[in-house]
C-alpha cells in the first residue's frame, strides 16, 4: 500500500490500532476502550487532514498508484464489455482503451486513458500517455457509436499526450486538433469524466463532451504543476505553488463553467473505497444519459457548441486607441 507524505500520521495510527486488535485477540485481553479512543482520534485526524487538502495534495491523490483506472470503473459499473482496437491507419494504442458495453440497461461506447499497475504494464500502456493512433482510434469509435445512436462515455486520466519523436512524426498535434473539431460534431451524447489526471491537450483530445464531470480529487489543467513551475520559475520544486496558481481543482473548474459536476469520493480518495467511488460515478452517468437522450441532434450539437464557446473571459475594446 502506498502512503502519501501527508497521510503518514493517519497510517501510523491505523497501524497502531490494528496491532492493538491483534494483540488483544492473541492474548485474549479486552482492549475495547483503548481501541475505541484511538479510533475516535483517527476519525478526527482524517477529517482534519482530508478536510483541508491543498491543491498539491489533491494532485498527489489524483496520481495515487492505487487509484481506480478506466478498466477498473468499467468492470465495477458495466457489463458485456467488448474491446475494440486500432485506428485503421497505423496501429492500436494501448494507452487508450475503448469498446462497447452496457451501463445498466443502456448500451454505450466507453473509452478512456489506461495506466498500468506495474512497470511492465505501464510500459505497455505508455503510462497513460496516448499516441496519435490512440486519438484516431477514439474518434473512429465515437463516429461508430453515432451510427448506432449509442451514448459515448469517456474517462480522462493522463499526464498528457505522448511528446516523443515518433508521436510527432505521426501527427500528434494534428490528431488532437482533429478530435477537437470532430467531437464537436459527433451526433450522439458524449459524457466525459476526469477520474485522475487531466493533463493538457492529452486530456482535451477526448474531452469535448456535452457534459464534463470531475472526481473530487482529480485535476484538469492546461499543463502539469511541474511543467508550469519549470517554465515560470525554472524549477520544478515550485510545483505546489504552480498547482495553486493553475486553478485546477473541481471547485475552480465548476466556477469557471468547465465542468458540470464534482463527483464525491470516499474520504481520502477513490482508492480508499473504489466500489463507493464507482457507484457515485455511475449514478451521475445514468442521470446525464437520461437528460441528453431525448434531445434532438440539432439541440445536442448547439448546446455542446455553446458550452465551449462560453468558456474563458475576454473583453472587446478599441485596439487602435489602446
Amino acid at each position: 500500500m502506498s502512503v502519501l507524505n501527508f497521510e503518514k500520521p493517519i497510517y501510523e495510527l491505523e497501524t497502531k490500532i490494528e496491532e492493538l486488535r491483534n494483540f488483544g485477540s492473541e492474548k485474549k485481553i479486552a482492549l475495547t476502550p483503548e481501541i475505541r479512543k484511538l479510533t475516535e482520534k483517527l476519525d478526527q485526524m482524517k477529517k482534519e487532514v482530508y478536510g483541508k487538502l491543498t491543491t498539491w495534495q489533491r494532485v498527489q491523490i489524483a496520481r495515487h498508484p492505487d487509484r481506480p483506472y478506466t478498466m477498473d470503473y468499467v468492470s465495477m459499473m458495466m457489463t458485456h464489455f467488448m474491446e475494440l482496437h486500432g485506428d485503421r491507419l497505423f496501429a492500436d494504442d494501448s494507452a487508450i482503451v475503448a469498446g462497447f458495453a452496457k451501463l445498466d440497461n443502456y448500451p454505450v461506447m466507453v473509452m478512456g486513458h489506461q495506466k498500468g499497475r506495474d512497470t511492465k504494464e505501464n510500459i505497455m500502456r505508455n503510462f497513460g500517455c496516448a499516441h496519435p493512433e490512440g486519438y484516431r482510434k477514439a474518434i473512429r469509435l465515437m463516429e461508430l457509436a453515432a451510427k448506432f445512436h449509442l451514448p459515448v462515455i469517456i474517462f480522462i486520466d493522463t499526464p498528457g499526450a505522448y511528446p516523443g519523436v515518433g508521436a510527432e512524426e505521426r501527427g500528434q498535434a494534428q490528431a488532437i486538433a482533429e478530435n477537437l473539431k470532430n467531437m464537436s460534431r459527433i451526433k450522439t451524447p458524449i459524457i466525459a469524466t476526469v477520474i485522475g489526471e487531466g493533463g493538457s491537450g492529452g486530456a482535451l483530445g477526448i474531452g469535448v463532451a456535452d457534459k464534463v464531470c470531475i472526481l473530487e480529487h482529480a485535476y484538469y489543467s492546461v499543463i502539469s504543476p511541474e511543467g508550469c513551475a519549470s517554465i515560470l520559475w525554472r524549477n520544478a520544486v515550485k510545483a505546489p505553488e504552480a498547482a495553486e496558481a493553475l486553478k485546477m481543482t473541481g471547485e475552480d473548474l465548476l466556477k469557471f463553467g468547465i465542468v458540470e459536476e464534482i463527483i464525491r469520493e470516499p474520504m481520502g480518495g477513490a482508492h480508499k473505497d473504489p466500489e463507493v467511488a464507482a457507484a457515485n460515478l455511475k449514478k451521475s452517468l445514468i442521470k446525464y444519459i437520461q437528460e441528453l437522450s431525448p434531445l434532438s441532434t440539432e439541440e445536442l450539437l448547439e448546446n455542446r457548441y455553446d458550452k465551449f464557446r462560453k468558456i474563458g473571459v475576454f473583453s472587446k475594446g478599441d485596439i487602435a486607441a489602446s
